[in-house]
């Protein structure tokens, strides 16, 4: 591998770990653990999948996946549909409800990294906008043939 592709992705894997890390204090207060949260996060941002889809997008066996939902579903904060194709096959959706925790969710992160975000300088800012991006496009594009990429 390339040594400076190498060094750019050390750096970018050291710096993504810290600011999630650092971003997902705020995550208990949504009263979830992060493996409901991370769920739900998949169905508000990507759709309502299948319990075996939703496993695999989260890199859980399907028994795992199944407990998630079910706490999930207590809270009211998804719902299940029958497949309109199959009736055999069942969609998990979030529910408006879940819509809202979510949102009020990424919103504590994305203020606790803009708070760290406002000691840089406007033009640190845009490069920190430019590079998101970037890495984004470059991972939605290696995701298209993998597992897909959360929103949240």
């Amino acid at each position: 591998m390339d040594t400076d592709l190498s060094s750019a992705a050390d750096r970018f894997h050291s710096a993504a770990i810290h600011a999630l890390r650092y971003a997902r204090r705020e995550d208990a207060k949504s009263g979830l653990s992060a493996a409901r949260l991370s769920a739900l996060s998949v169905l508000v941002f990507a759709g309502p999948k299948t319990l075996g889809e939703l496993a695999e997008a989260e890199q859980v066996r399907p028994p795992t996946m199944s407990a998630i939902v079910q706490g999930l579903e207590r809270d009211e904060l998804v719902g299940r549909n029958p497949d309109a194709e199959d009736g055999r096959v069942v969609n998990v959706h979030a529910t408006a409800r879940g819509k809202r925790v979510l949102q009020r969710a990424r919103r504590r992160r994305i203020a606790v990294l803009a708070e760290r975000l406002s000691a840089l300088d406007p033009e640190q800012v845009e490069t920190v906008r430019e590079a998101a991006e970037i890495v984004d496009a470059a991972l939605r594009r290696s995701s298209a043939r993998a597992l897909p990429v959360r929103g949240a």
